[in-house]
């Protein structure tokens, strides 16, 4: 019995927080999407495959996105070289030297991309734009399964990736059953 209280209580707090960071604007990756990044070389979606990849949309003028830069930096730090990176697409015109300027004065320590091709401010190869800061979860498959507008920290993102997993895990141990 207590087992089971665990399990749910555990399985409604993973619920909670997916819906928190709202799969319904999450699209279905079917294509592989093309980034640039601030030099004008070309980076694909797929290259990260077989990691986490953290898509942060954000803008030089948008306060919410400044607030939340630290806690992505601590967060690439953690996960450098292992299990996740943090994509940051600057979602707007200026010119690239002057985002570069802005991230080094953030101490960015993330690839800094566009999207390629015009930027319409409502639209983003994974769905509708809500607002900025938008944040996409991708697994390591390539899948995107969230999805969140507005601030996210390092806890939210780790919290986030073990509990995904971990339902994963006890879908495919259910599944060999």
């Amino acid at each position: 019995m207590y087992l089971k209280k665990i399990v749910f209580t555990t399985f409604m707090i993973a619920m909670s927080f997916l819906v928190s960071m709202n799969t319904s604007y999450a699209k279905e990756q079917s294509q592989d999407v093309e980034f640039v990044d601030l030099d004008g070389k070309s980076i694909h979606l797929s290259d990260y495959k077989g990691k986490w990849v953290i898509i942060n949309l954000w803008a030089t003028w948008c306060p919410p996105c400044l607030v939340e830069i630290p806690d992505l930096v601590m967060f690439q730090d953690a996960h450098k070289g292992k299990d996740a990176v943090v994509l940051g697409v600057n979602y707007e015109s200026n010119d690239p030297q002057k985002v570069k300027n802005f991230a080094e004065s953030q101490m960015i320590n993330y690839p800094v991309v566009r999207f390629k091709g015009k930027v319409d401010g409502k639209t983003t190869p994974f769905g509708p734009l809500k607002g900025l800061p938008t944040t996409y979860m991708v697994t390591p498959e390539g899948d995107v399964v969230a999805a969140r507008v507005g601030m996210v920290d390092q806890k939210m993102l780790d919290t986030f990736m073990s509990r995904y997993t971990s339902m994963q895990d006890k879908k495919e141990e259910t599944d060999k059953k």
